[in-house]
């Protein structure tokens, strides 16, 4: 991917807009760096859950413990999937398909908030996806529902006006925020300070965005936090 120049919304809670600014790209290898170690992050604890619950079928003194060991193993696994099955559209290359039905990322996203406290709220009205929209839309969708982690409704909506592809997340909810390591990332800017983990979902998001010639805007009110992406179709 050749790393666009970044867009900087404002996040003062009165609007929002966008300007470019100037700033070192981020060099290839330390982007896929970044990214390797999120989704390490992302997969260890299942990961490791299903571990834990092997060792406890191993051991003969956890015996009475069975039952919530094989419990543990088949919830860890599962989550595992629906991970990688997420991280395959939102992160990769490797999937075959350059289109994918709605469906599909309603079943992805579904997924990804049946691990958080917000409420899905589900307002698509495009029924195919082209990769680089698909990939922007179900990272879109996954920042917006842990914007609330308090719960809330996140409202994930897609239409299309004429040859431009409109997506937002529209977050409410007690205690609604971004980290600033998250706008960081959205702003396009490289993160001078805090936690990488946290800022480079948003920087990917506003990656993709802009190499796709879209825009991205963000708003950030009290209890609100709404995010507007606007791609060619």
């Amino acid at each position: 991917m050749t790393l666009p120049e970044p867009i900087h919304p404002n996040t003062d809670t009165s609007d929002s807009a966008t300007a470019p600014v100037a700033q070192e790209a981020l060099g290839e290898t330390a982007l896929a760096s970044y990214l390797s170690a999120k989704l390490c992050h992302d997969f260890i604890s299942p990961a490791g859950a299903i571990v834990s619950g092997l060792d406890l079928l191993k051991d003969p003194a956890a015996q009475d413990m069975r039952d919530d060991a094989l419990s543990l193993i088949d919830a860890s696994a599962q989550k595992l999937v629906q991970i990688v099955h997420f991280a395959r559209v939102a992160y990769g290359a490797a999937t075959t398909s350059e289109r994918f039905d709605a469906g599909e990322l309603k079943k992805l996203v579904e997924d990804a908030f049946s691990q958080m406290r917000a409420a899905l709220v589900w307002n698509v009205q495009l029924p195919v996806f082209e990769k680089p929209v698909a990939r922007a839309f179900l990272n879109l969708a996954q920042i917006g529902g842990h914007a609330l982690p308090m719960g809330g409704e996140a409202t994930i909506s897609a239409s299309q006006e004429d040859d431009t592809v409109v997506m937002s997340a529209a977050c409410n909810g007690p205690r609604a925020r971004l980290k600033a390591e998250m706008i960081t990332g959205l702003k396009g800017e490289q993160l001078n300070e805090g936690l990488a983990g946290q800022w480079i979902q948003g920087f990917w998001l506003s990656c993709v965005v802009r190499e796709a010639g879209g825009v991205l805007t963000l708003d950030v009110g009290d209890e609100s936090v709404s995010i507007s992406v606007r791609m060619p179709a």
